[in-house]
């Protein structure tokens, strides 16, 4: 509940501090001296777009500030603590707009941004503007206010969320479906190429293998020639070769060895090279025998190294990076595939999803009906009650899953007839202006009683009501405030005397400049504004007497 709202240099305000109790609170004061004035400032707490025309001329900057207690609104002391703002006390909304048009918000004294403010305002506060009968002849509205007084948030969250998945799925199903024809191109090419590398078939590393085994068969003839003459001098010539040159030097290096031990290492390295000459012939010679140099196995050779280079230069890759390039191409091909597979799963999950969705809207669309059957009989009791004796009001829920939404699929239209055989129309074509007045407080009234908001502005939405008729509406907006706190801006003496508390506003000039006042009323000053609304300047006894009954 609002316990107290300050505001400080606001459009004609300099500073206001009031206090509010439970129940309900009217609001008078002669046109023009800004009634409404106070609900402009606690919308700005509330999240309201700010400009820095609401500072009041030669103040720096606008503040308001609300304090509301939330013993009965679990819901908002829950979101404070999951956003981090309880104090475990009360809460306390701030707004400051400077003079330059920048606004800071403040919930509990923590700096949040203004759609903060918006969504815990939602929690504490309803407010009914006077032209909110005028929104109840557009479609979406009336939905909104059906959904209001059926409260099924989950079944909506449901319908939403699976409205979501759906429109997901559609997008990533039509961005396929747009590509489709440049697949179908580039798997088409990439099948040709494929099978065409697939029919070469190289290995992984044999281009390398190919190409040293080719150098190796192109060089045969000088392979040959060279080892034969290695051999020829390492031991195979008659007169001088490496080995027996090497055998003369060991038998010297054994003599000196004899006469020196310290040449003992270098015969040892001797006998060693020895060794190492003698491997290498036996290398040499075990090459020889197994060189062969076959014309068609190097034919076979150069004509795959040959088709090697012409597969490269034709995918312009390097010829030893053919073989990697085919794989990536394989698995491209692959990917393209797995696409196609993916286009036949996303349709399934498509009709799935289409189904889910249907299935979540058609019980969204159950609750409608069974809580606008409700809704109709309460709203025609109320405005049996605010003079339409003979006033019937129904509201039409069709479901057309053509017409599918995040909110379902249900056309939703408020009918009526106001007259005794006149058959149910649309809303807007049959009720007058003060006939729509009357509907739209019923409704508002109604549904405002099922919404667990714990504070109620209703700004003026007597308009067009008068007479016997005002009576009535006091008396709903009181009994709604015998469990709810009402604040109600209005001009009727018939509605403002059934008020808990009332509050007067007044404008004057001072020094020069215009201010704006807002205090509550004892008794007697209320028995005198209520009189002010019924006869105007001139106040008599009979007047105030009526002003005393109607406090009564």
């Amino acid at each position: 509940m609002l316990c107290q709202l300050s505001i400080n240099n606001f459009a004609i305000v300099r500073f206001l501090e009031l206090d509010f109790k439970a129940g309900m609170t009217t609001i008078t004061g002669e046109t023009g001296a800004g009634k409404s004035i106070a609900i402009d400032a606690l919308g700005l707490c509330l999240g309201n777009r700010s400009d820095a025309n609401t500072v009041r001329p030669g103040a720096s900057k606008t503040e308001i500030s609300a304090r509301f207690t939330l013993h009965d609104v679990p819901q908002a002391k829950r979101w404070l603590e999951d956003n981090d703002l309880d104090n475990e006390e009360d809460c306390i909304l701030r707004r400051t707009i400077n003079s330059d048009g920048r606004s800071r918000a403040y919930i509990n004294g923590n700096p949040v941004p203004v759609t903060q403010l918006k969504a815990i305002g939602q929690l504490l506060i309803g407010i009914h503007g006077q032209h909110a009968h005028h929104a109840m002849l557009k479609s979406e509205h009336q939905l909104t206010l059906l959904d209001s007084y059926a409260n099924h948030k989950l079944l909506i969250d449901s319908v939403q969320a699976s409205y979501q998945r759906t429109k997901h799925i559609e997008n990533e199903l039509k961005q396929l479906e747009l590509a489709q024809q440049e697949r179908i191109a580039r798997k088409q090419l990439l099948q040709y190429q494929v099978e065409e590398l697939n029919e070469f078939n190289l290995g992984d590393g044999e281009f390398r293998d190919i190409e040293q085994e080719h150098k190796k068969l192109a060089n045969g003839s000088e392979l040959i020639d060279s080892c034969q003459a290695s051999l020829a001098l390492l031991s195979e010539h008659e007169d001088h070769n490496v080995e027996s040159l090497l055998n003369k030097v060991i038998q010297l290096a054994d003599n000196l060895q004899t006469m020196d031990e310290k040449l003992a290492p270098v015969a040892s390295m001797l006998n060693e090279g020895l060794i190492q000459i003698q491997e290498s012939r036996s290398e040499i010679e075990d090459y020889l025998s197994r060189l062969e140099l076959d014309p068609e196995h190097f034919a076979h050779l150069e004509a795959r190294l040959s088709q090697v280079m012409q597969l490269a230069r034709k995918h312009h890759v390097a010829p030893e990076d053919l073989y990697s390039h085919h794989m990536a191409l394989k698995n491209e091909l692959a990917m393209l595939s797995d696409d196609e597979t993916r286009l036949d799963e996303i349709r399934q999950e498509l009709a799935t999803s289409q189904q889910a969705y249907l299935t979540h809207a058609q019980k969204l669309s159950q609750s409608r009906q069974r809580y606008a059957k409700e809704l109709d009989k309460l709203v025609t009791r109320s405005i049996h009650e605010l003079n339409m004796p003979k006033g019937k009001f129904t509201i039409a829920v069709n479901f057309n899953p053509d017409m599918s939404n995040s909110l379902g699929c249900d056309q939703i239209e408020f009918l009526v007839s106001t007259n005794p055989g006149q058959p149910l129309q649309p809303i807007a074509k049959v009720a007058s202006g003060g006939e729509l007045s009357r509907i739209g407080l019923g409704i508002q009234v109604i549904t405002a009683k099922k919404v667990a908001t714990p504070t109620l502005i209703f700004d003026e939405v007597d308009v067009g009501i008068s007479g016997p008729t005002a009576a009535v509406v006091g008396r709903m907006l009181r009994s709604l405030g015998e469990s709810t706190q009402v604040f109600c801006v209005t001009h009727l003496p018939q509605v403002a005397g059934n008020g808990h508390q009332h509050m007067f506003v007044n404008k004057f000039n001072k020094g020069g400049q215009t201010e704006t006042t807002m205090k509550p009323l004892d008794k007697e000053q209320r028995v005198n504004e209520l009189a002010r609304l019924l006869a105007g300047d001139i106040i008599t006894e009979n007047t105030l007497a009526n002003a005393r009954e109607l406090i009564q």
